[in-house]
């Protein structure tokens, strides 16, 4: 069985640039660039996360393209530069398919002059935001794919203890074959067992916030990044936000317009205001029907699993493995390992051999405890600066920013991105049985 998908029109440039046109040069004294070709794609910024920003550049030493992520200011506060570490190592420890991870970090300066951090990712053509507002068509396969891998992404997290706490369309990258990545991990964390522990209100794009967060939870659990999905969900097949508010107050009530006025059980992890001002206000019976009108692709299957998802109480929110096990998911996953994966491949006799395990978990938490000895911002740039030339022991040639690039002033002084083309999406996917 193949699959035919396509997304964004062209590829990646190769080549490296010649003289100072690029970003990104080679560290090493004596290193020759191999020979490149005059189309070379120029450096440009491509977006911003949560605290960052984002530019396409050339890897000198290949001619590849990739994403060089700016960490500016990183040593400002100990929260600021612990979190900064954080997402650092987050990014050097994932090793899946569907979550974006570090390819290279550029060489530091000397401690004294240590103030930025630059991460080389892969670089992906687009991101599901720019594909949802696009007038171009999207099927009701590619949605199944795009749904499968951001469940099978937050799967792999959930399982390394990682709560993403910023999943929206913008934070899923996707290539020009359909293939998806979740990105952005500046405001993730590791899920804090101890209930009693208070935990930031301040995360997720409101759009895509839980209703736990919303009513003031002070903890909360990996239930928020499913909440976030299920929003996305509803989103591909309605082309449009799901709740759209002005304030987090009218997206409470437009989450109670959906799923109706929740129960006192329901609301047991809110905080007493929001409780008491959620029972001053008449109730409201659930209007479920309603998802059926977002779209045609909106059947009784996906409306099934979408109401799993968006569910107030997050203890009775579905998980993102049982949500994985839902018949909805079927076609995507295999429409995925015949032919998008790395972990499957074909045989020289045409015969796909599939892995044995479709949604593999990490293979160990992440570990989080190095935070708790690190008490000064000092000490968390003296670790960071160990960290990454512990990364660059690899036997490849260093990276460092080339202060010479015509682009450079611009990328030095960058704060917002502008917008990346919008990607062409093709109308229809093929399915040939083998």
């Amino acid at each position: 069985m193949s699959v035919s998908m396509s997304l964004v029109q062209g590829g990646a440039a190769g080549g490296a640039p010649q003289g100072a046109s690029a970003i990104l040069a080679a560290a090493a004294p004596y290193y020759q660039p191999p020979a490149v070709p005059q189309d070379v794609q120029p450096d440009r910024p491509i977006g911003y996360g949560a605290f960052g920003v984002v530019w396409a550049v050339t890897d000198p030493r290949d001619g590849r393209r990739v994403a060089l992520k700016k960490l500016p200011n990183v040593f400002q506060s100990l929260v600021s530069s612990k979190r900064v570490f954080r997402e650092l190592k987050m990014l050097c420890f994932f090793k899946h398919e569907n979550v974006l991870s570090a390819l290279d970090i550029l060489q530091p300066p000397h401690l004294d002059f240590f103030q930025e951090i630059y991460v080389i990712t892969e670089l992906l053509q687009s991101d599901l935001h720019k594909i949802i507002v696009s007038p171009q068509h999207l099927s009701a396969d590619h949605i199944k794919v795009f749904l499968y891998q951001i469940l099978r992404g937050l799967k792999y997290l959930h399982s390394a203890r990682i709560l993403h706490r910023d999943i929206k369309p913008g934070n899923l990258l996707v290539n020009s074959n359909c293939v998806l990545k979740i990105c952005d991990f500046g405001l993730a964390r590791v899920e804090e067992p101890d209930q009693a522990k208070h935990m930031t209100q301040e995360v997720v794009t409101q759009y895509y916030r839980a209703p736990e967060i919303l009513m003031g939870a002070r903890h909360y659990s990996s239930a928020v990044d499913v909440w976030s999905v299920g929003c996305i969900f509803g989103e591909l097949l309605g082309r449009r936000i799901l709740f759209q508010a002005q304030n987090p107050v009218q997206q409470l009530e437009l989450i109670t317009e959906l799923l109706g006025t929740p129960t006192m059980e329901d609301m047991r992890h809110a905080c007493e205001g929001a409780r008491t001002h959620m029972l001053r206000r008449a109730p409201k019976p659930p209007s479920f029907s309603v998802l059926y009108t977002l779209s045609s692709h909106a059947t009784h299957e996906a409306v099934h699993l979408l109401c799993q998802m968006l569910v107030f109480d997050p203890d009775k929110r579905i998980s993102v493995t049982d949500a994985l096990a839902h018949p909805y998911l079927d076609e995507g996953r295999l429409r995925y390992h015949s032919c998008m994966c790395k972990c499957c491949f074909t045989t020289s006799a045409g015969m796909r051999q599939y892995t044995a395990d479709f949604e593999p978990s990490a293979g160990q938490p992440f570990d989080d405890l190095w935070e708790r000895k690190l008490t000064s911002v000092q000490q968390v740039k003296e670790e960071m600066h160990k960290f990454i030339a512990e990364q660059l022991q690899t036997g490849r040639v260093p990276l460092c920013i080339n202060p010479q690039s015509a682009a450079f002033k611009s990328f030095a002084s960058s704060t917002v991105a502008h917008p990346s083309e919008l990607p062409a999406l093709a109308s229809s996917m093929g399915m040939t049985a083998k």
